[in-house]
């Protein structure tokens, strides 16, 4: 399916007074999803991947928002609990946002959707924890929302399930996330090389009010 929206691409061309900022959105990766077995795969090299696509998105003057899981007082994620707190090999810089949320979506009944909108940001660089369930229901989410939506090929995980394992069902959602018909641009899946040289190229940029934009 060929995309007919080619503003979903990060431009190398000098942005406008109409260009669309970007933010990284990193879904839930907080120490409790390291409870109970099995583990998440990758994780040590989705945190690295993470923390590269972060740098590249701050130096292009972009915005971090970490989406933080606020779970019930029994499960591993209640508020305050050690499983609540962010991994410590994530990088969290004092300009990035923290956005707490309390189910799969991180649009619902939470601040982000708002926040996004007055930092007029309406593309979303997306990564974290767990593809097939908070990652891949925000993803959703913020396509109906007609946010144009890249997410990083190697940058979020989950565990092995019951029914299949993990590769085949981040492989499956690659396939079908950018299937997906949306009201905006289609969903790009790249992977992280790609993305950061997309925004090397935008922070290269002499001059420009509005350094990261489609």
């Amino acid at each position: 399916m060929n995309d007919p929206h080619p503003s979903n691409q990060l431009s190398t061309q000098k942005a406008g007074p109409a260009a669309v900022q970007a933010a990284l959105v990193v879904i839930d990766m907080q120490r409790g999803m390291l409870d109970g077995t099995p583990k998440p795969i990758n994780v040590d090299k989705v945190v690295d991947v993470i923390n590269h696509v972060a740098a590249a998105v701050r130096q292009a003057e972009g915005r971090v928002i970490h989406i933080q899981h606020h779970g019930s007082s029994d499960d591993a994620f209640t508020p305050r609990s050690p499983g609540w707190q962010f991994l410590p090999n994530i990088d969290i810089h004092p300009k990035d946002l923290i956005i707490p949320k309390k189910t799969c979506d991180a649009f619902y009944q939470t601040s982000l959707h708002a926040t996004l909108k007055d930092l007029e940001i309406e593309h979303l660089i997306i990564g974290g924890w767990a593809t097939d369930f908070c990652v891949d229901t925000t993803i959703r989410a913020a396509a109906s929302l007609n946010y144009a939506i890249t997410v990083i090929k190697e940058g979020h995980t989950l565990a092995d399930r019951t029914h299949l394992t993990a590769s085949q069902i981040i492989e499956h959602h690659h396939h079908t996330w950018h299937q997906l018909i949306v009201p905006g641009p289609s969903i790009r899946v790249i992977p992280s090389a790609a993305l950061c040289k997309e925004l090397e190229c935008q922070s290269s940029r002499q001059g420009d009010p509005h350094p990261l934009a489609l």
